[in-house]
């Protein structure tokens, strides 16, 4: 049976997609310049605006002069200097607001419109409540920066990180399912293994994804400026010993996280590999097969960008294309599994 896509329907949901990934790569903007705890409260409605005269700047000024990040790294702060971290973290609130309503409004329209069926409305709704709770998570997150660190929880930004990622891949899940449909492959029963090998993938790469996570929220990029040793050696000594509880450094010690980070790029490589091995000369369509090569070789650039991120001290442009790149590696997995599960 053919499949008719709904192009309005598509457009829409790449848009979307377009914004999220926007929001991510701006989000890391946000963050290697410090503008994140620059806005030290939330108003969901009456937050729209920034400052709009002197008196107005001057008390909102004030009030994140008497936040940690103030206190302990930018004493020095004049209020024109104030004004950019503010306006990079109100950019970055307000397009997420801007993409929320730009999926939630339409979402109506094509629900009531019955453009979507309630029987298939299961991944527009989840992906519609996701902004509604990525909006209150990454408030939580910048409310861990107000307290008595000047510093978000490096758990509440990979969870925000996680999150935005799942959003992105739902609603890309959505627009690969309007443009090539949901009827399931014939030969199911020959791609079993390679379904299982790119769900395996997928939560390989979110692994890694969010040990890059912990690493930006700990600022462990800096840890060393060497590769492959660290400190001299291949494993960097008393790795494990910030912690009594030795698990707890591969979460929390800057260290653990960076040295988990830079070697666990391999186990992503290895397991695209496998991947590509188990497709081809499968007769499968060119699709998959070309999906398995970009993996490989976007993981390649990944790694290589990775490690100038340390060779280089994290500039702030190599660190935002190691962070785009990521996405890709993100999207072409999705990719990958769509067309695995669906003919």
């Amino acid at each position: 049976m053919s499949h008719n896509p709904n192009k309005k329907l598509v457009i829409w949901l790449f848009v979307v997609c377009f914004f999220i990934i926007f929001l991510v790569v701006f989000g890391g903007w946000v963050r290697l310049t410090r503008s994140g705890l620059s806005m030290v409260d939330w108003h969901v409605i009456t937050g729209v605006l920034p400052p709009t005269n002197q008196a107005e700047w001057q008390a909102t000024f004030e009030q994140y002069q008497l936040s940690p990040e103030f206190m302990k790294i930018h004493r020095s702060m004049n209020l024109e200097e104030y004004k950019f971290i503010y306006y990079n973290e109100y950019i970055h609130r307000m397009i997420a607001r801007f993409t929320g309503l730009l999926f939630v409004a339409p979402l109506f329209y094509y629900l009531f419109t019955n453009k979507i069926t309630w029987r298939k409305s299961g991944v527009y709704l989840a992906v519609g409540l996701g902004f509604a709770f990525q909006g209150v998570l990454g408030w939580y997150m910048v409310s861990s920066g107000l307290v008595d660190r000047p510093s978000v929880s490096h758990y509440r930004l990979t969870a925000h990180l996680d999150t935005a990622l799942m959003l992105l891949g739902l609603t890309f899940w959505a627009a690969l399912n309007n443009i090539h449909g949901t009827a399931k492959p014939t030969d199911r029963r020959q791609r079993k293994k390679l379904q299982w090998m790119a769900i395996f993938l997928f939560f390989v790469l979110m692994l890694q994804i969010s040990y890059g996570g912990l690493v930006a929220g700990l600022k462990a990029g800096h840890v060393s400026p060497t590769w492959p040793l660290m400190s001299g050696r291949l494993v960097p000594p008393n790795m494990l010993t910030l912690f009594e509880r030795r698990w707890e450094n591969f979460l929390a010690a800057p260290v653990a996280v960076h040295f988990v980070h830079r070697w666990f790029a391999f186990a992503v490589l290895i397991v695209a590999g496998a991947l590509y091995y188990l497709v081809k000369n499968r007769g499968l369509p060119r699709q998959i097969s070309k999906g398995a090569v970009a993996m490989i070789v976007i993981t390649l650039m990944q790694i290589t960008f990775g490690v100038s991120v340390v060779w280089f001290q994290v500039p702030l442009w190599l660190a935002l294309v190691h962070q785009g790149t990521a996405i890709m590696l993100f999207l072409t997995t999705v990719f990958l599994n769509h067309r695995l599960w669906y003919r």
